[in-house]
């Protein structure tokens, strides 16, 4: 069974339904408790940092011992945002700090918030981008990004003004700035790529 993380912030049905058509037992859970012996968690999220992490902060516990157990965990749009430490979209708000640096803002002179599609470049193999190749298009929609310090952490990246980070990866963690259940054949191999890594 694969939790998807309700904490008010979400595109909760999009990634259900994607989640379903890959033959996944996806469940909607609103409780923190609900995310103990569960197979795998998703960490959605559409709006600001700051709000983000205030209505997630109730599940951060639950989150933490799942991620130290090993529970295969993915992150979509700002579900990877909330994994850094801060974010310049929302100074003094903390997020999870899972993956050391910070979120920072798309470059002036390119279009804000980055919508529609864009293409990858992968900077390393990881198990979620198996089956995906260099061009291959994604459907971003955000005003900010990622920054880890460890760049090794970065699994793929996109252009839009500079280089900037759309996946990571780390042991059981993975994340994606993009949104896989909105980017269409190659968003569901994503999406059967971690339900596989549930699955080992």
């Amino acid at each position: 069974m694969i939790a998807i993380v309700d904490y008010g912030m979400g595109n909760l049905f999009s990634i259900y339904n994607a989640m379903q058509k890959v033959e996944a037992a996806p469940r909607i859970v609103q409780q923190p408790e609900e995310l103990e012996n569960v197979d795998g968690i998703v960490i959605p999220g559409v709006g600001a940092f700051g709000k983000c992490m205030e209505r997630l902060s109730r599940f951060e516990c639950a989150l933490g011992r799942a991620l130290e157990d090993g529970v295969p965990m993915l992150g979509i749009c700002i579900g990877l945002q909330v994994l850094f430490e801060r974010s310049e979209e929302s100074p003094g708000a903390k997020g999870l700090g899972w993956i050391r640096g910070e979120v920072v803002k798309l470059p002036e002179g390119v279009m804000i918030p980055q919508m529609g599609w864009n293409s990858l470049t992968i900077e390393r193999q990881v198990p979620i981008l198996e089956g995906i190749n260099d061009g291959d298009m994604f459907y971003f929609v955000h005003s900010y990004y990622g920054v880890p310090e460890d760049r090794t952490l970065i699994a793929a990246t996109t252009e839009h003004g500079v280089k900037v980070t759309a996946a990571v990866a780390k042991d059981n963690l993975s994340a994606t700035q993009f949104h896989p259940e909105k980017s269409g054949e190659k968003g569901l191999l994503i999406l059967k790529n971690f339900v596989r890594s549930v699955r080992c």
